[in-house]
């Protein structure tokens, strides 16, 4: 998954990541304003939750009948004058794409974003064989300009500020931008990109969905750069991973409407097109040859497996954006295509528990990312089992199994518990020394290196408990005090 990501411990990328207070500044604006939008339009739509249902259901359903619906998809796309690939491993759908441009003399290749492109590491098997890979999303384009990852599903420079993109844009750009102004940002993007947009050979895309009944694969798009790249050239390739799959048109709608409030907090996305076959005769748009590769890559795999419910994902990146982890570390943290919530159970999932044994554990389980799922994932649950075959699999350290050992005997035995919250709270009162604060902490150095922890207050968790237990018991005798 993704060969240009540098493999590297979650540890060490969390550990800089919480230290750059740029990247801070960028994370908070862009998931702020994505939560702001995201709950402003679900006040309007009435039947969310009856639609989260209906979605979680389809998306089941389908589950249950994947081979019946997969081969109808193939059996209509066929019909319509695709050609349908399979393909059984990341490495796989990436040679067949190259062999397709290759026997097709392509040279230069425009891209519309996919994560699965990202997955079967597809740009740099295109620039290996020599064919010139061009991302047309902006975000994409801008990660290309920096030679970096994608750091969020949905918005892939999430990590960037506005001026770090206008300084890429004036080293980069034939022609600079005039301002750091957007306007002007964008307008350096636009005439950069329309360049290669009338030379490209081929044109390659992702599929938001496919639509099994007629054989269609649909996309969502905000910037027109996907109907340019899949509609100008005379050669369109969709690679896809199988889960994407539902039934019928009516399915693929619901699915939309939530996937746009989910994502963005819009109703729509500004293009949401679906295509049905390469051009027909008489028809004066679209390419001459279309190909789909079906891809799986462990998916296969994955559904036969405790945390198959993660198939049901329409990469939305909710889940990222109301993660309090993703929010202090951003997605290159998690050295993976897939960040946040859905990244620490579908990398584990699909690259194997050893090499991302410790995303798991970047996670508060506070529950939020299964709150906002749109098919409702159980994604914190998930989680959690991870946790327990992380364990089950004898890859925790001998301190994590030692501490571990120590907190639940002293949590089984109450009166052990309460002398260390009342001992810790002590110690914890006297390092803050009246400042609200501690600044550094003894034996959790990793800890405060970034961060200051508040001081305790003034009553433990237990004794606001119980004053609380007092307070109802008290209202309700005096309520059974007015009945008698």
């Amino acid at each position: 998954m993704g060969a240009h990501i540098i493999p590297k411990p979650f540890r060490q990328g969390a550990r800089k990541a919480v230290a750059d207070a740029n990247l801070k500044i960028a994370l908070d604006r862009t998931t702020g304003l994505l939560k702001t939008r995201r709950a402003a339009i679900l006040e309007s739509f009435a039947d969310y939750a009856a639609a989260r249902d209906q979605a979680a259901a389809i998306k089941a359903h389908t589950l249950d009948n994947w081979a019946f619906y997969l081969e109808q998809f193939e059996q209509r796309a066929t019909a319509a004058g695709s050609h349908v690939h399979w393909a059984e491993t990341a490495e796989q759908a990436s040679a067949i794409a190259v062999a397709i441009c290759q026997a097709h003399d392509a040279k230069r290749a425009t891209r519309v974003k996919s994560m699965l492109g990202e997955e079967i590491s597809l740009p740099r098997a295109l620039e290996a064989a020599g064919i010139e890979s061009v991302e047309t999303d902006l975000a994409e384009h801008i990660i290309q300009l920096a030679k970096e990852p994608p750091s969020h599903i949905i918005i892939p420079a999430m990590h960037k500020r506005q001026e770090e993109v206008a300084a890429l844009f004036q080293a980069q750009h034939q022609t600079p931008p005039d301002s750091l102004k957007v306007e002007d940002l964008v307008g350096s993007a636009r005439r950069e990109l329309r360049l290669k947009f009338g030379s490209a050979d081929v044109g390659i895309s992702g599929a938001n969905f496919l639509v099994a009944e007629t054989g269609s694969i649909a996309t969502v798009t905000n910037e027109g750069n996907g109907e340019l790249t899949c509609e100008l050239p005379d050669l369109h390739i969709v690679t896809v991973g199988i889960e994407k799959i539902v039934p019928r048109l009516e399915d693929a709608s619901l699915l939309l409407r939530l996937l746009s409030r989910s994502a963005l907090g819009t109703e729509f996305t500004q293009y949401t097109t679906f295509y049905t076959g390469p051009r027909r005769d008489g028809e004066t748009s679209g390419p001459k040859h279309m190909h789909i590769i079906l891809v799986d890559a462990g998916r296969s795999a994955l559904a036969q497996t405790p945390y198959r419910d993660m198939l049901r994902c329409i990469r939305c990146g909710a889940c990222m954006n109301h993660c309090p982890v993703y929010g202090e570390v951003g997605g290159h943290s998690y050295s993976a295509v897939y960040p946040g919530p859905m990244g620490a159970i579908l990398t584990p999932t699909l690259r194997g528990l050893e090499s991302a044994k410790d995303l798991p554990q970047a996670c508060t389980l506070n529950g939020r990312c299964q709150d906002v799922c749109p098919v409702k994932i159980p994604l914190a649950d998930m989680i959690r089992e991870l946790r327990q075959d992380v364990t089950d699999a004898g890859m925790t350290s001998l301190g994590w199994r030692l501490g571990l050992g120590l907190w639940s005997k002293a949590a089984a035995r109450p009166w052990v518990y309460r002398c260390v919250e009342f001992g810790s709270t002590l110690v914890l009162r006297l390092l803050a020394a009246g400042r609200g604060h501690i600044a550094g902490l003894p034996f959790a150095g990793a800890w405060s290196r970034s961060r200051d922890l508040l001081a305790p207050p003034a009553q433990t968790f237990l004794g606001q408990y119980k004053q609380q237990t007092k307070r109802r018991s008290k209202k309700q005798a005096r309520r059974s005090e007015i009945d008698v």
